[in-house]
This record gives C-alpha cells, structure tokens and sequence, in this order.
C-alpha cells in the first residue's frame, strides 16, 4: 500500500500542472463530480494545503529569517508592491468588469504560493531564502492582502476587509503553525516522516478540488460569454504573471542579490497562492447571497481559478529554463 501511495505522490509531484488542468476539463463538461466543492468545503481544503506547508516548516527556517531580515523583508514588500500593483493597472489596461477586476486583484494581493518553494529548488535558487519569503508573506496576509483589496477594488463592490482577515487567520496561519508544531514535536518519528514525504500529493489533490469546484461556478457565465472572456482573462493573468518573474529579478539585481537570490525572488513574486484567492473570491464575492443581487459576482472567481493553474505551469516551466541554462553554462 505504501508503495502504490509514494508512486501516487511521485506522479502528482512531477505533473501537478496536469493533474489540475484535467480536473479543471472534468468539472467543465461533468459538473456534478465537483458540484460539492464549495463554501466551507473550499475552505478546509485550503486549511489542508496550509497544513501541509506548516509541516515543512522547522526552527531553523525561523532561524533563518532573523539571519537574513532585510533580504526576506525586501522580497516580501516587493511580492506585496508588484503584485497587486500590476493588476491594477492590468485591470485599467484591458478594460475589465468590476468583478474581474477584484479577481486579478485578489490574486495579487494574495501571499507567496506553497509550491513556489519547489519551484525555487528546481530553478537552482536559495530554497531557505525561498522558505522565509513564502512564510513571511503568508504571516503578513492576514492584514496585507484585506487591506490591499479594500484599497484596490473598484469602490462600488463592497469588501469586508475584517471577514476576510478572520477567514484568511482561520485557514492559513492556523493550519500553518498547527503543522509547524506536529513537525518539531513529532518531526523524529518514522511514521510522522512518512506522512511528510506524501502530503505534497494532498495539496495537489487538494488544489485540484478547488479549481474543480470554481469552474463548477463560473461555468454558466463561460458558456454565456464564449471563449472570448476565456482569452481574456487568459491573457491578463499571462501579463501578471511574466510582469511579476520580470520585475521580481530586477528588484534582486537592483539590491545586487546573487544569481540563486534572483531567481528566487522572481518565482516567489511570480507564483502566488492563487488557491487562496479562489476560495476567497468564493466566500466573499462570489458566495450565493451575492451572486443572486448580482448575477455577475461569479465572475471574480475565473482570473482565481485560472491563476491556480497556470502559475503552477509557467513557474515550472521557468524554473526549467533557469536549470537548462545552469546545464548550457557549465558545459
């Protein structure tokens, strides 16, 4: 059984891109297999996937980030500079509906995602410099992105900042340091090790259910609209995404970072926890109590749900391209 369970991990591990966008077909033309993924299911599942980073997570990470403040500080205030400053002008830029435009936004405001760590190992970066950004941005969510949000958003959509800091403190930073805790208490065990070598499957699963079940909402609205808002929003997460890898590495070689540093910063700006974003978008905008006083509600969640697959296969796909040039360069 164990076997069967390391080869499951080993296969979401390698094609996690995959994995999401065929769960993300199969709930477009069979809706029902994902139809109960919503509300406080949404949000367990991403406490799960938090779980699982605060597993990863050891004193010595912390250790880390009172050795290198100012590095972590600078690439976390640039993570929560760029992002959301993009998207907003992105959003001016293409012209958006209101609703797609809080979408793009949340994105932006969101912290660092989990699997960017994995992408910075790939990409040959600075793994522990990697760790203490995406921690860093991940304890500071709870205030920054509310507060972005509320800045951001176009003033006629109403945000509730405070029910957005309570949800994101529920199901992140709990979970988070719940893992944090099992790690350094029972991190020694056999059984516990073997449990950490497998949860990387759970959050891909995991991450799937909820793109799964967002295409489960937005489906109408992408029939209705046909594949012109699919372009769309296609094209306004591709410019958020390749503007957040740019102007990342340039912030690490403006502060004269290494080259492992760089690559660092520019996955970590790039890759955001569009997870997040997507149940976020769910609870607060895209709930049922919204969407019946405004029909159009739903379609905050879409630039979410595309985020979550396509930063987990353009980050990958860079992280390779830095690795293919390591290869090009020593021969």
């Amino acid at each position: 059984m164990l076997k069967v369970i390391r080869a499951v991990t080993r296969f979401l591990s390698t094609y996690t891109s995959l994995f999401v966008i065929a769960c993300a077909v199969v709930a477009f033309f069979a809706p029902v297999t994902f139809a109960w993924v919503r509300g406080n299911v949404s949000s367990v599942i991403l406490g799960i996937i938090m779980l699982s980073m605060g597993l990863t997570l050891r004193i010595e990470d912390f250790k880390n980030l009172a050795k290198r403040p100012l590095d972590i500080c600078a690439g976390a205030l640039a993570q929560y500079t760029i992002m959301p400053l993009v998207a907003l002008c992105l959003t001016k830029v293409f012209g958006l509906d209101p609703y797609l435009a809080v979408g793009i936004i949340l994105v932006g405001c969101c912290p660092g995602g989990v699997s960017s760590n994995v992408m910075s190992y790939l990409a040959k970066g600075d793994v522990a410099f990697s760790v203490g950004m995406t921690t860093v941005s991940t304890l500071l969510a709870p205030v920054m992105t509310p507060l972005l949000v509320l800045w951001l958003a176009d003033t006629s959509i109403n945000v509730n900042a405070v029910g957005m800091f309570l949800n994101i403190l529920y199901v992140t930073i709990g979970p988070v340091m719940i893992g944090f805790l099992c790690n350094h208490f029972l991190g020694h065990r056999d059984g516990f090790k073997e449990l950490q070598a497998n949860m990387p499957s759970v959050s891909v699963i995991g991450l799937a259910l909820i793109v799964g079940g967002v295409i489960v909402t937005v489906r109408p609205h992408l029939l209705s609209n046909g594949i012109s808002l699919l372009f769309l929003v296609l094209a306004v997460v591709f410019c958020h995404n390749a503007l957040g890898y740019v102007l990342g590495y340039s912030v690490g070689r403006v502060l004269k970072f290494n080259t492992a540093k760089k690559r660092t910063v520019a996955i970590e700006v790039g890759v955001q926890n569009a997870g997040m974003a997507t149940v976020l978008a769910a609870g607060f905008f895209a709930n049922p109590e919204n969407i019946a006083a405004h029909p159009e509600a739903a379609l905050c969640v879409v630039p979410c749900a595309i985020s979550c697959a396509y930063h987990s296969i353009s980050g990958t796909v860079l992280a390779g391209i830095f690795a293919k040039l390591d290869r090009k360069n020593s021969r």
